[in-house]
């Protein structure tokens, strides 16, 4: 029977990857990929060759989704993003959705994530926590009031040209609140920024940050 491999790949380092992964990668014969050069390099780099690569990325994975099971039918594949977890706000849950649908087993590796290694360094507790993802482009101020009861540590990702928006949003509702901000994760230039907001926000109105954004805030 084939089998569906979910397979993580590294978020900064390219040495952060498992030496199972390497195993699966090197076995298996179509690697889905978000994005088929970003996949090639990491590739490369560990001379895995030979594999064919098929695109599978959002907004057109449910396009994509019928091809994938084809090939399912008589061959192993992996699916892979182009940084860390599959699924974990990339692509992936449609297609393991119409896996199990189809009895076409799944096996997910463990690996690196971005959300919860920032969240670990953070320094903020990590007993009780809320992973949001992106968040949505509209509405943040009556999307956070919902949640400001809930005592658990609040983690997101965000994009540097929002960033400062964002946390004045949540200053208000909020308040002076514990906020970390990290950068780059597992990357040359990885960065963390630790203190309550109103000192992240005077920070960061002299600096300007580029890069993937993690934010953690204790509510």
């Amino acid at each position: 029977m084939t089998k569906l491999f979910v397979v993580p790949t590294p978020i900064g380092n390219l040495n952060d990857i498992t030496l199972r992964s390497l195993e699966v990668l090197k076995q298996v014969d179509y690697i889905f990929c978000e994005d088929t050069r970003r996949t090639k390099i990491l590739l490369d780099h560990y001379d895995i060759k030979n594999k064919k690569l098929i695109s599978y990325f959002a907004p057109k994975e449910e396009k994509k989704i019928p091809q994938l099971l084809e090939i399912l039918k008589n061959y192993n594949a992996a699916l892979v993003v182009d940084a860390g977890m599959p699924l974990i706000s990339d692509p992936g849950y449609k297609l393991v959705k119409a896996c199990l649908e189809n009895n076409i087993q799944i096996e997910v590796l463990p690996g690196p994530s971005a959300f919860l290694t920032a969240l670990i360094g953070s320094g903020l507790p990590t007993d009780k926590f809320l992973f949001l993802g992106f968040l949505p482009k509209k509405g943040l101020e009556n999307y956070f009031s919902k949640i400001k009861e809930l005592e658990v540590t609040i983690v997101f990702y965000e994009s540097p040209k929002r960033l400062l928006k964002t946390l004045e949003i949540i200053k208000k509702i909020f308040g002076n609140c514990q906020v970390v901000i990290a950068r780059e994760i597992s990357k040359i230039y990885e960065e963390y920024l630790r203190g309550n907001i109103n000192e992240i926000i005077e920070k960061l109105e002299n600096k300007k940050l580029k890069g993937e954004i993690t934010i953690i805030v204790r509510a």
